[in-house]
């Protein structure tokens, strides 16, 4: 039977998304000051939703002003805000292994909120993912802060009801007038926290300025944009599970960028991380090609 080809340029176009997002380590490590976490990512929302909602010149009515500032701080300000401590806590590899628990909440909170059914399949391709992410990025030295591994539960937890609940309040709207509130929404959430508990940020460079660029326009505008398109058409948990991609373009990137070495644990874990993503989707794409509906008959009104 053939899959719908539609499906699967919408599901390439989702992945593109947190393939991106793989480049976020590298480009902060290399262009933007270390130690301003909530600046960097107050900086990386907020230009690019005003950006965007000066595009689609609308604003939020009724109540999606309330929804566009809870999926906001689920999708943007608390989920990143946990993640930068999840980091700075954690050894890198820890941290995204922990992060890599989402696509198991997600399928439990579809089942909760959308009432869509716990598939044991997706369920075992979300384990062996977590099993390839760690092996793929923990190293044996290892360590665990209590502190940092709660912070990386709570951040995949937020991004996890995040996920559910874009695709539950479908909104009357396109996707990059719901991007553009939600970026808004989460940048300025940000500023008070970036404000009061960092230092200022000293005179940027050009470096800095091209990061942020790229995290801005690339990293959040764009890439969000192909993630809640993906949202509202494919099943949640399928595209929380993309999410491993994210982890592994960071360590390709490390490879080949940074001269990282490549261990054949690595390579196994690269190979798991890869069958988990074909194993979720194959659980959740559609058997045959869905057809548009068939254009009603005309009707001869008389003149």
């Amino acid at each position: 039977m053939k899959t719908n080809s539609r499906y699967v340029a919408d599901l390439a176009a989702t992945a593109l998304a947190p393939a991106i997002w793989g480049s976020t380590y590298i480009v902060t490590t290399t262009f933007l000051p270390a130690g301003y976490p909530l600046t960097v990512a107050m900086l990386r929302a907020l230009p690019a939703g005003l950006l965007l909602l000066f595009l689609v010149r609308k604003l939020p009515f009724g109540i999606w002003w309330g929804r566009a500032f809870v999926l906001g701080a689920l999708n943007f300000s608390f989920f990143w805000a946990m993640l930068f401590v999840s980091a700075y806590r954690l050894p890198g590899g820890v941290a995204a292994t922990v992060g890599a628990v989402q696509p198991l909440i997600v399928i439990a909170l579809s089942q909760l909120f959308l009432g869509k059914p716990v598939r044991p399949l997706a369920v075992l391709a979300g384990l062996a993912g977590m099993a390839g992410v760690g092996l793929l990025v923990l190293t044996p030295k290892a360590g665990l802060d209590p502190i940092g591994v709660a912070a990386g539960l709570a951040g995949a937890v937020s991004m996890a009801f995040g996920t559910v609940l874009t695709r539950r309040w479908a909104p009357p709207v396109s996707n990059l007038t719901f991007t553009a509130w939600q970026l808004t929404a989460g940048g300025m959430l940000l500023v008070p926290f970036a404000f009061f508990l960092e230092p200022a940020l000293p005179m940027p460079t050009a470096a800095n300025i091209a990061g942020i660029a790229y995290l801005g326009l690339i990293g959040a505008a764009f890439t969000y944009l192909l993630w809640f398109r993906g949202l509202s058409r494919i099943e949640p948990s399928a595209v929380a599970s993309l999410g491993f991609l994210s982890p592994l373009v960071a360590t390709l990137l490390g490879w080949l960028a940074l001269g990282q070495s490549l261990t054949p644990v690595q390579i196994g874990g690269l190979a798991m991380v890869l069958a988990s993503v074909w194993l979720s989707q194959r659980t959740m794409m559609p058997l045959r090609p869905i057809r548009p509906a068939a254009s009603p008959e005309p009707v001869n009104h008389p003149a």
